[in-house]
């Protein structure tokens, strides 16, 4: 049996190990305990899925902001990095971790979330591609892998403008682009990698 909770301080160093091993690398671990350390984290949106006392699985919903231009900015989340341990993948655990995510979210009373990610893979949650709601990437990005969700109806009509990350995402060169297939930001999968492992579970989550 899997269960989903929040994170507690004992799950911090099985956090980073899970986004180092479905990752197979350092990046996504360190994005996560950056986070961690800024206004962005939201403690009830860090979600550990555990199985038989070991965590296997992590998801992090973090603050961003959609910047119009024409007056405040809109509050957002972003939804990076969601990891699975190798061996755990193809289970559904990377598909529970996101749709419990997006229901606290809700619950918490956000509104808009976005992510950038296998546009096979996470339409099934109700994201859509950005660019078409509205929104622009500070980074190059297709548009099939920039997307968007409203938790509630109406959230995103009549919001137009640029989605800023924090500088956690990218070490603190927020206009960097993002890489495909080459240097990216932590926590988003290159478009057209097939095994974004954490990010998309090989779209089996």
């Amino acid at each position: 049996m899997t269960t989903i909770r929040a994170e507690t301080p004992a799950d911090i160093e099985a956090i980073s190990e899970v986004n180092r091993l479905a990752f197979g690398r350092e990046n996504e671990a360190r994005l996560v305990e950056t986070i961690r350390d800024t206004p962005g984290f939201i403690p009830a949106l860090s979600l550990v899925a555990e199985r038989d006392g070991r965590v296997v699985g992590h998801v992090l919903f973090s603050r961003i902001a959609i910047r119009t231009g024409g007056g405040p900015d809109i509050p957002a989340l972003a939804l990076a990095p969601v990891a699975v341990l190798p061996e755990h993948q193809g289970q559904g655990i990377g598909a529970a971790l996101i749709r419990t995510g997006l229901d606290r979210a809700r619950d918490l009373g956000h509104r808009i979330v976005v992510v950038v990610g296998h546009p096979n893979y996470y339409p099934r949650f109700g994201f859509t591609p950005a660019r078409a709601q509205g929104l622009e990437a500070p980074f190059p990005v297709s548009d099939p892998a920039f997307m968007a969700l409203a938790l509630v109806p109406g959230a995103l009509d009549g919001v137009h403008g640029l989605v800023v990350y924090p500088e956690a995402f990218d070490g603190g060169d927020t206009g960097a682009a993002m890489g495909v297939r080459g240097r990216r930001r932590p926590g988003m999968m290159a478009f057209g990698e097939l095994d974004g492992t954490a990010t998309v579970p090989r779209a089996r989550g």
